[in-house]
């Protein structure tokens, strides 16, 4: 007898997973669409992995140029911050301090048609799941955040928002740490298109 087929559906494990937060810095202020949403967006997913003990991994696009992490982020107290000059996330000192048993990333950052989209092709590559948090990815062109989720998907990745992203981490309500992260989840957020049928807000606005 044949054995059974494992179908991959994405479905994520928080003991198996890491949270990549990808070049959200000072000098990209005011130039990112929604800047302030996505940051916020990617604090709530930092502090949700910080309670689940998941590794964390930040990364800065030459600092010496595009200056650090805004502060917004949250508590980097522990976190693994590293600075790179190339575009991908997926630098040396990033991967070897990954952890063995991990197969999901779940990716947040900027911008989504350049440094997220090569750190998700570079993953997918090296046979990792991963999971494009698509309320905390932007660009500094809605048009090129469109294109690149779509080629983003196209290559394997999974679209999903925070909140869905953080429930399927914590699977059921008896999860030790379920109250402390659903307060998390609870709090009003900042209000932006990134989350509109089709990635476009109502009306023709930004995304």
């Amino acid at each position: 007898m044949a054995s059974a087929v494992v179908r991959c559906v994405g479905k994520l494990n928080s003991n198996r997973t890491a949270l990549f937060l990808c070049d959200m810095q000072e000098k990209f202020r005011k130039t990112i669409t929604h800047f302030p949403a996505i940051v916020d967006t990617s604090s709530r997913m930092l502090r949700a992995c910080q309670i689940m003990k998941m590794p964390v991994f930040v990364t800065e696009q030459y600092p010496k140029g595009l200056s650090h992490t805004v502060p917004e982020l949250g508590d980097l107290s522990g976190v693994t911050v590293i600075d790179k000059t190339q575009f991908s996330m997926c630098v040396n000192a990033v991967m070897s301090a990954l952890p063995s048993e991990i197969d999901s990333v779940l990716l947040c950052g900027i911008e989504a048609h350049a440094c997220v989209q090569q750190t998700s092709l570079d993953l997918l590559e090296k046979n990792f799941q991963v999971h494009v948090i698509v309320d905390a990815v932007s660009s500094r062109n809605p048009v090129d955040r469109m294109y690149a989720l779509d080629r983003m998907k196209s290559a394997g990745c999974w679209l999903t928002t925070s909140e869905s992203a953080v429930l399927a981490l914590l699977r059921d309500a008896s999860h030790p740490h379920f109250k402390e992260v659903q307060k998390i989840i609870w709090e009003p957020s900042l209000d932006s298109g990134l989350l509109q049928p089709g990635g476009r807000e109502p009306s023709g606005g930004k995304l």
